[in-house]
């Protein structure tokens, strides 16, 4: 099996681990494979867009949702490291209105299942990340919404010290009582 998969406080979000093959000339691992992927952690999924981003030291992207047309996600850092959140908003779940956070690395080369109904986002810690992640629907503008990152009754433990970098419409976010959510 080419992934170790681990289940976080909330169950639907998984933590997955490469198998690494390594010797002297370096490493190879698979970074996703649909049949063990659907092995490994019992789910079918098919990935629509793969997206890239950069964030320099401090930058917080999020916490990011599509109301209509919810994107499952997996996550995986390139380069440098990144704490990262999902916060299940749906209304039906045992774990509605709770978070869950990894640290994620090019070092560590974990790999965060964040499956529709989640809002996301993530921190990065070094001095710059690259964050690599496979999205299930379509970017749709018009049904993007945005949780405030810092928002007092989710209680989410940034590793941060001082405010983070934010754009815009992170830091306009709106509170988890104001939010649209998913059944």
């Amino acid at each position: 099996m080419p992934y170790t998969v681990t289940p976080t406080a909330i169950p639907d979000v998984l933590l997955l681990e490469p198998k690494l093959f390594s010797d002297e000339r370096g490493y190879f691992f698979e970074s996703y494979n649909a049949r063990a992927f659907q092995q490994a952690t019992g789910l079918q999924v098919e990935f629509v867009q793969d997206n890239h981003s950069l964030s320099v030291q401090g930058v917080l992207r999020g916490l990011h949702y599509q109301i209509r047309h919810p994107q499952g996600k997996l996550l995986r850092v390139v380069q440098g490291s990144v704490f990262d959140v999902a916060v299940d908003l749906r209304r039906s779940s045992p774990t509605f209105g709770r978070w869950v956070g990894a640290r994620l690395s090019a070092e560590n080369r974990r790999q965060l299942w964040i499956p529709p109904g989640f809002a996301h986002g993530f921190l990065t810690l070094s001095d710059s990340a690259e964050v690599l992640y496979k999205i299930t629907d379509y970017w749709y503008p018009e049904h993007e919404r945005t949780l405030l990152w810092n928002d007092p009754s989710l209680g989410i433990e940034w590793p941060v010290g001082g405010a983070p970098r934010l754009a815009e419409r992170d830091a306009a976010g709106k509170r988890f009582a104001e939010i649209e959510l998913f059944d």
